[in-house]
């Protein structure tokens, strides 16, 4: 036996209050679903500027660190040999004055180029190609052929814009140093520091506070001595 729905209902269907009401609750659903996706979109931008902002930075760090680590010790015998400097310095191929300049065995090997492991390495602050860019650019400046008598070439690597100021210091034991160089025999300072400090101040505004917190990196150095044999 058919049941007759309609004529158990009295044959009455939906009022116009009734689809006010159920037109007005799916609005107020369909809102409250597009605030939470523009929220969860609007944090993911977010989050992805802050990982593209700390990756310049990363990057820098570990180039820093790996550099200094690897780092060639003065010897008196010419023999894997390497100065070490911090301050205003020249560096040849390079037309403008480096904050640091080192001799590491951080080169990679190649089949197709003849250079070994140990390359000189310098890094400075240079003003930017764009001039809408705040601060400068950081650069690491790589030579190969550390045996070249002529031309210098050199390969420049950006690591970061933004930057202020770059200041490195070094420990020799009681006190930082500002300037050090393993070629002067005028001063004390002929072996390699005990650790270097690395303090990059980055440009721009920390939520209208001023600018950010000078971003640190202290690498302790590990390496024999020259000595007067």
């Amino acid at each position: 036996m058919k049941l007759n729905l309609n004529a158990e209902r009295g044959g009455r269907g939906f009022t116009l209050i009734e689809m006010i009401l159920a037109v007005g609750i799916t609005a107020i659903v369909l809102l409250a679903v597009g605030a939470i996706l523009f929220t969860a979109l609007h944090l993911r931008d977010a989050t992805q500027g802050l990982v593209d902002a700390e990756q310049p930075l990363d990057t820098t760090g570990t180039l820093l660190r790996r550099d200094l680590m690897c780092m060639m010790s003065p010897t008196t015998n010419g023999v894997f040999t390497g100065d070490f400097k911090v301050g205003n310095i020249t560096s040849p191929g390079i037309g403008q004055p480096v904050a640091m300049e080192l001799y590491t065995a951080t080169g990679a090997l190649s089949e197709n180029e003849p250079w070994g492991d140990v390359q000189k390495v310098t890094y400075e602050l240079r003003t930017p190609t764009d001039p809408t860019q705040p601060g400068k650019d950081l650069i690491r400046s790589v030579t190969r052929n550390i045996l070249a008598t002529a031309t210098v070439d050199v390969d420049d690597q950006w690591l970061m814009g933004g930057v202020d100021t770059l200041h490195i210091t070094c420990f020799d034991g009681n006190q930082w140093q500002e300037v050090w160089d393993t070629t002067d025999p005028t001063t004390a300072n002929t072996n390699l520091p005990l650790a270097v400090k690395i303090e990059i101040q980055l440009s721009g505004a920390n939520n209208g506070n001023g600018k950010p917190a000078p971003v640190q990196f202290l690498v302790p150095i590990d390496s024999q001595s020259r000595t007067n044999t």
